[in-house]
């Protein structure tokens, strides 16, 4: 698990180390966002899905802190997601 992971943004011949930072990510492959706040909005949303489409992950979790139950907090969220054939 890595915290405060560095997201880095390059646009034309602009570079910025970093543009953003993730809040966690597991074994490179999720990226949890976490949030405390009364109700999640689009924003938070987009928040997650542009960490994801910038690192090409997949996988991804909103956690608010703000609910009053837990289940009630949790967002998954899913970038490109491929059907592998079985």
């Amino acid at each position: 698990m890595e915290r405060q992971v560095a997201i880095p943004i390059k646009y034309q011949d602009f570079k910025f180390d970093e543009g953003f930072r993730i809040d966690l990510m597991l074994e490179k492959k999720v990226i949890v966002e976490i949030k405390c706040v009364e109700k999640l909005n689009n924003a938070h949303k987009k928040q997650l899905l542009t960490y994801l489409r910038l690192t090409g992950l997949h996988l991804g979790y909103l956690l608010n802190f703000g609910e009053s139950l837990m289940r009630n907090g949790i967002t998954r969220m899913v970038n490109r997601l491929v059907e592998q054939a079985q």
